[in-house]
C-alpha cells in the first residue's frame, strides 16, 4: 500500500461479508439468551473478560508472524535489487576481449544481463502461480528450449548463466578474482530464490488460524449475552461492534501471510521486477525501456 489512508470503499469490499456475519451471530446469541438460556443459565461476565485477554494475546502473535514472514520476504527482494545491479555492472566492466573477438565479448555481456532480467520474470511467476511467459523475451531460442525442459525455469536460468561464467573465465575474458566475484554473486541469487521459494511454500500454522477464528466467535457470542443482562437489544450492537474490531485485526494480519500473492497488501514483485529491468538495460545504454508499474488508484502498487 502507498497511500496514507485506506479509502472507505476498500474497508467495506473487505470486510462487509465478516460484519454481517457478526451482526447476524449477535443477533441470534441475543434471541437464544432470552428465549433459551435465560431459564437454564446465567453467564458470568468473567467469561469473555478472560477470553477477550487471551485472544488479543493469540491474535497479537498471529499478527507479528505474518508481519516477519512479510518482512522477510521484502528484505529478500530488496537483496535482489542490490545484488542484480552488482550483477550487471561487473558483467558489463569485468569482461574484456583481452585478444579475443570484441563483438563475441560484447555480445556475451548483453546476453548474460538479460538472461538474469529473464531469471527475475521467471521467478517472479513462480512465486504467483503465474503462466506468463515474460521471460521469454530476454532469453535466446536455444536458451528456452534448455530452460523449459526442466521443471525449475530460474534455477535452469541460473545454471546456464554458470556454464557461461565459467566459458569466459576459461577464454581469457576474466579473471581468477573477477571470476569468483561474479560467483559469490549467482550463489547470493541461488540464496535469494531459495528463501522465496521456502516462504512461498511453507503454510502457516492451520491450527493458528481455524482455532482463532473458533475463538473469536465464542467470544462475540459470549459478550452478546453478557451484555444483554445490562443494556438489552443495545448488546447486539455492542457485540458487533467488539466483535469486528477482532476480527478484522485478525483479517489484517491474514492479508500478510502470503506476501507473493498477487493482493493489494502483498510485496511489490511487479514494481521491483520492472526497476530492476529498466536498470539493466539502461547499463546495456538502451534508451528504450519498458515504462514503470503505475499504482493502482492510488492506493497500491503489485
Amino acid at each position: 500500500m502507498i497511500a496514507p489512508k485506506v479509502k472507505w470503499s476498500r474497508v467495506v469490499e473487505n470486510t462487509w461479508r465478516s460484519f454481517l456475519t457478526d451482526f447476524l451471530t449477535c443477533v441470534g446469541a441475543y434471541l437464544a439468551d432470552k428465549h433459551l438460556f435465560v431459564h437454564y443459565i446465567d453467564f458470568p461476565p468473567l467469561i469473555p473478560t478472560i477470553l477477550g485477554t487471551a485472544l488479543a494475546f493469540f491474535i497479537g502473535f498471529n499478527n507479528n508472524q505474518a508481519y516477519d514472514r512479510w518482512w522477510e520476504a521484502r528484505k529478500v527482494w530488496g537483496e535482489i535489487v542490490n545484488d542484480s545491479r552488482s550483477w550487471a555492472r561487473q558483467i558489463i566492466h569485468f569482461l574484456k576481449p583481452n585478444g579475443g573477438d570484441p563483438l563475441f565479448v560484447n555480445t556475451l555481456k548483453e546476453r548474460m544481463v538479460k538472461r538474469h532480467i529473464a531469471f527475475l520474470y521467471a521467478l517472479k511467476s513462480n512465486l504467483r502461480k503465474s503462466d506468463r511467459t515474460l521471460y521469454r523475451e530476454y532469453l535466446s531460442e536455444e536458451d528456452i528450449a534448455e530452460i523449459e525442459s526442466q521443471s525449475n525455469l530460474h534455477n535452469a536460468i541460473l545454471h546456464i548463466q554458470t556454464k557461461d561464467l565459467q566459458d569466459a573465465y576459461d577464454k581469457g575474458y576474466i579473471d581468477g578474482f573477477q571470476f569468483l566475484e561474479l560467483s559469490k554473486i549467482l550463489i547470493r541469487f541461488s540464496d535469494e530464490m531459495g528463501k522465496s521459494e521456502r516462504i512461498k511454500n511453507t503454510v502457516f500454522p492451520t491450527p493458528y488460524y481455524y482455532y482463532t477464528k473458533v475463538f473469536t466467535w465464542i467470544f462475540i457470542i459470549s459478550v452478546t449475552i453478557v451484555t444483554a443482562d445490562y443494556v438489552d437489544m443495545w448488546s447486539i450492537a455492542f457485540g458487533t461492534m467488539i466483535g469486528y474490531v477482532f476480527l478484522t485485526t485478525q483479517f489484517i494480519g491474514q492479508t500478510l501471510v502470503n506476501p507473493f500473492d498477487e493482493i493489494p497488501t502483498s510485496i511489490p514483485l511487479n514494481q521491483i521486477t520492472r526497476t530492476i529491468e529498466i536498470n539493466l538495460l539502461e547499463m546495456l545504454g538502451y534508451q528504450k525501456t519498458p515504462e514503470p508499474i503505475q499504482p493502482v488508484d492510488d492506493e497500491y502498487i503489485m
